[in-house]
This record gives C-alpha cells, structure tokens and sequence, in this order.
C-alpha cells in the first residue's frame, strides 16, 4: 500500500492593512532594486569598472538577504518551491511585522 501523501501547500498570506502592504511593497522594492541603485551610486561617484564590481557584490549581497528572508518565514515544506520578491515580501511582512488575522 502506498502512503505517499502530498502536504497541502499554505498559500501566500493576503496583508490587509495599508501599512502592512506599503512595508511589504518597500521591502520588495529594496530587494528588486538596491543593486542597480548601488552600480548606479557608484558609477556616478567613482568609475564604470568599480561600478561593475560594486553591482556584482551588491548582486551577492541581496541574494544573501534574500535567501535569509526566504528561509525564515517560509514553512519547511515549501522551500523546495520558487518565491518571486512579492511573495517573499509578503511572507515576512505577514510573519514577521505584522499580525494580521
């Protein structure tokens, strides 16, 4: 007999108050964005090669933050699954900050 039973998959959390949505919307902003806005810092205080460096560490760095992010609040049974930076967002904002129920 086979027992092999799928676990039923928790869906994103929905944030209903405006200020969990706006955290949630910086949040999301930060991780999609703080790498180009860094290369760009850089390019326009020192030079186009030390921008490029600087985008690819800023690249490491927020996939770090990302990964971090991901793995603190995702349950166990869904990290296998792909999270864009929205649901990633969604899911600390809803864990994390705010106490929506």
């Amino acid at each position: 007999m086979n027992d092999d039973y799928i676990d039923l998959i928790e869906p994103t959390p929905k944030l209903t108050s405006k200020r969990c949505r706006i955290i949630s919307f910086l949040i999301r902003l930060l991780l999609q964005f703080t790498t180009y806005v860094t290369a760009f810092i850089v390019w326009y205080l020192f030079d186009i090669f030390i921008a490029f460096f600087a985008l690819i560490l800023s690249f490491i760095i927020v996939g770090i933050i990302r990964s971090k992010l991901r793995n603190n609040v995702i349950p166990q049974s869904q990290r296998e699954y792909q999270y864009n930076d929205q649901g990633i967002a969604d899911w600390y904002t809803a864990k994390e900050l705010c106490d929506d129920k």
